[in-house]
């Protein structure tokens, strides 16, 4: 009897051990979940200053982003919506969600997304009244991930203040190149649409000759990487055109997003 009894006590402990130790590693999961979102949330703050040149050092991303402006954007009216709250939306879960996206034809689908949302969350940067930058999601394939990113436009909503990307799996040394400083210092100051209002903004094979007119519109591409070259290349033509951001460009330029 007293045998059974301490065995009894034993699983009795072991249970209430089992039951603890359950509920510490699920608290800490939760805990950590929160955790990995705020820093991913940050994370892509930082992204949308950087690219748009606001990120100082010494000073808290929160602080900085209290200079941007965030807006929802119908992508296919080109202008400004209060339809969907920027705070809860999810762009790629809408792009997936039929009700929330449309559908690309082969000839649009210049990206290769198959399916692009129908909203997107833009970010203004202003000085007074004055429009000063407009922050774009972008994304496209590279060669091994989708590439996630933005792209800063100065106010004249033609020229490109920077870019940058906040997620990929692209080979580092080659295709992670995208994150190399040196080769995102070829962006600012160029130009995306021609006299004709064509997309004009490429990313070509090898350097670009600055001597040529056409270098205001040419980015040199990524050593060894072609095929990232060419989905960034890809994703700028599809999101600068008018099945991406182009319309609200012009509205906005127009004044009438």
């Amino acid at each position: 009897m007293a045998s059974n009894e301490g065995i009894g006590k034993v699983l009795t402990v072991a249970v209430a051990l089992c039951l603890v130790c359950s509920v510490v590693v699920s608290s800490a999961a939760v805990l950590l979940r929160d955790a990995q979102q705020a820093n991913k949330a940050l994370d892509k703050k930082s992204n949308i200053l950087s690219a748009a040149g606001l990120l100082e050092p010494g000073m808290s991303v929160e602080e900085q982003f209290k200079k941007i402006e965030v807006k929802m954007v119908n992508i296919d009216t080109g202008k400004f919506t209060d339809d969907v709250s920027p705070d809860t939306y999810d762009q790629r879960k809408a792009a997936k969600n039929p009700e929330l996206s449309v559908s690309l034809s082969k000839e649009e689908d210049v990206a290769s997304i198959s399916r692009r949302a129908k909203y997107a969350v833009v970010y203004l940067v202003r000085d007074g009244d004055d429009l000063e930058k407009v922050v774009l999601p972008v994304r496209g394939p590279g060669l091994w991930s989708t590439l996630y990113g933005f792209i800063a436009i100065e106010g004249d909503l033609n020229t490109v203040a920077g870019l940058g990307f906040y997620e990929h799996g692209e080979t580092p040394g080659l295709g992670g190149e995208v994150d190399n400083p040196l080769w995102k210092d070829n962006w600012p100051g160029k130009k995306i649409y021609g006299d004709d209002g064509d997309v004009q903004l490429t990313v070509i094979k090898g350097s670009v000759d600055k001597s040529r007119p056409e270098a205001i519109h040419q980015v040199d591409g990524l050593s060894g990487a072609t095929l990232t070259t060419r989905g960034v290349d890809n994703l700028i033509e599809f999101w600068m055109g008018e099945n991406g951001f182009g319309k609200f460009l012009s509205n906005l330029k127009a004044g009438e997003a």
